[in-house]
């Protein structure tokens, strides 16, 4: 499977930005996905994520509100919708798939097997 992401860009405090990942490959919609995110000097963490059939979906609490992640298995693609940015969302958004289909939503980068090549989300202030 690959994942290609885009929709990143430079945008100011309170703007929005939409993210799109495009996968190929192996069955898109039987696996779990996810957007990690990775700021200059710190760890890579999950953003947000949604099982197969979009009945779970999980968020990070410090975009609670502001993001909404969705996805559509007809076109293989997942979404992560970004309102009212921050400066501290700044970061290498990556998107990525779970490495089991049929499951929830892992919660670790080890849970996940396969990962976009990531694009750069920068809001100014």
């Amino acid at each position: 499977v690959q994942l290609v992401e885009s929709g990143g860009g430079l945008v100011q405090a309170g703007g929005s930005l939409r993210l799109s990942c495009a996968a190929s490959g192996r069955t898109f919609r039987t696996y779990s996905m996810g957007w990690f995110r990775q700021a200059p000097g710190k760890e890579r963490a999950l953003v947000a994520g949604i099982s197969w059939n979009s009945a779970y979906i999980y968020y990070t609490d410090s975009v609670k509100g502001r993001f909404t992640i969705s996805r559509d298995n007809a076109k293989n693609t997942v979404y992560l919708q970004m309102n009212s940015l921050k400066p501290e969302d700044t970061a290498v958004y990556y998107c990525t798939q779970s490495a089991l289909p049929g499951i929830g939503i892992p919660k670790t980068g080890d849970e996940y097997g396969t990962w976009g090549q990531g694009t750069q989300v920068t809001v100014s202030s």
